[in-house]
């Protein structure tokens, strides 16, 4: 198999895994019997573990901005935009291990910091466009600071990880964020724009 490609399986076969059982229980013996690959191929295109997991978030993180940016792409209004990331976002975290945030803020600091940088730029500043897409489309209420609720919104993300306030063992990662999006959303939204929304949720479901 060419260079590219024995590449390309490894960090397609690591984000399986790290995402099914976390970062910190998965070892690159794991990886590599995972992908029926020697150690040694794994180490002859990433040079440790924090490695390979900086490399596997950075290209997870673009999938999700292309999978996203798609999405506004093909919104016909902000309510329709937040109907299909409600979708969108419930399928990711229902193949999401709880335990991977904190992993990476504990145990990999390289790229606990890829995803602070696009936490706190990309999806920030999508909040934000959106929020005030909704407010002049008559969706959302005009008294909100769209700043102030995009950085309500992704912390939230952050505290639906948080396994002290929902255990993995009581709750579903999937159904905890789906919850957090829909509370945030409503307290967003106008009459207008909360008939909408649950109308759009109904039509993607």
């Amino acid at each position: 198999m060419e260079e590219t490609g024995t590449k390309e399986k490894i960090l397609n076969g690591a984000v399986e895994l790290f995402m099914k059982y976390g970062l910190r229980s998965i070892s690159m013996d794991d990886i590599a019997r995972h992908l029926t690959v020697s150690k040694k191929t794994l180490y002859q295109h990433f040079a440790d573990k924090e490695d390979l997991i900086t490399v596997v978030l950075s290209a997870h993180i673009e999938e999700n901005r292309k999978q996203y940016e798609a999405i506004t792409e093909n919104s016909v209004n902000a309510i329709d935009e937040l109907a299909q990331i409600s979708q969108c976002l419930r399928k990711d975290m229902s193949e999401t291990n709880p335990s991977v945030l904190f992993d990476l803020q504990k145990f990999h600091p390289k790229a606990w910091e890829v995803w602070l940088n696009h936490k706190n730029k990309y999806i920030r500043e999508s909040v934000v466009r959106n929020i005030k897409q909704g407010i002049e489309e008559g969706y959302y209420r005009e008294d909100v600071n769209p700043d102030v609720l995009a950085a309500i919104r992704i912390e939230l993300i952050s505290m639906g990880f948080d396994q002290s306030v929902f255990p993995q063992s009581t709750f579903s990662l999937a159904e905890v964020q789906s919850q957090i999006f829909d509370h945030f959303v409503y307290g967003l939204c106008t009459d207008k724009g909360k008939k909408l929304y649950q109308k759009q949720k109904e039509q993607h479901a």
